[in-house]
C-alpha cells in the first residue's frame, strides 16, 4: 500500500479501475469474461447476490478475479479484489447514492477499504473515496 508511484502509474491504475467501475456489470458480457455464481454476502440483514467474474489476458484491471455483490433490485452494492499492482492487498469497495442517469442506474458514490478476516472490511483504514458528479452522458466529449 505504499508503492511509490509517479505520474504514469497512477495513470494506469485509474485508466482500469475507472473503466471497471463504469462498466459493471455490463464488461461481464464482453467474449472472454468467465462468470460464476458465488454464495450471497449478507450486510446489516441485507442479502447480496454474488457473482464472481474471471478478467480475461489483456483486460487491466485490480485482479484476474473480482468479486460482486448486487441487491434485490439488480443493482451493485459491493465489489471484492485484490490490488495486484500494490502487492495484493484486498479490499471491499461499497457502492452509494445510486442515481438515474439518462436511463441508467448509477452509483454516485464509491468507498474502498481495506478487507479483513472474513471479507470484512476494516472500516478505519478507508483506501478510496470516489465521487462521481455527472449527470448526463454525452458521445460528443463537451460537458
Amino acid at each position: 500500500m505504499d508503492t511509490p508511484w509517479d505520474p504514469l502509474h497512477r495513470a494506469y491504475f485509474m485508466g482500469y479501475a475507472q473503466w471497471t467501475y463504469l462498466t459493471t456489470p455490463f464488461f461481464m458480457t464482453m467474449p472472454g469474461f468467465e462468470v460464476t455464481e458465488i454464495s450471497p454476502w449478507i450486510e446489516d440483514g441485507k442479502l447480496w447476490h454474488g457473482l464472481r467474474a474471471r478478467f480475461p489476458n489483456g483486460i487491466a484491471s485490480h485482479s484476474k478475479e473480482q468479486d460482486f455483490y448486487f441487491d434485490d433490485d439488480f443493482l451493485l452494492r459491493r465489489h471484492d479484489y485484490h490490488v495486484d499492482v500494490a502487492g495484493s492487498f484486498p479490499v471491499a469497495q461499497y457502492v452509494y447514492d445510486i442515481v438515474d442517469v439518462d436511463g441508467l442506474r448509477f452509483p454516485t458514490k464509491r468507498r474502498a477499504y481495506l478487507r479483513g478476516p472474513h471479507l470484512k472490511p476494516i472500516r478505519d483504514l478507508l483506501l478510496v473515496s470516489i465521487t462521481f458528479d455527472a449527470n448526463k452522458f454525452r458521445l460528443d466529449g463537451s460537458s
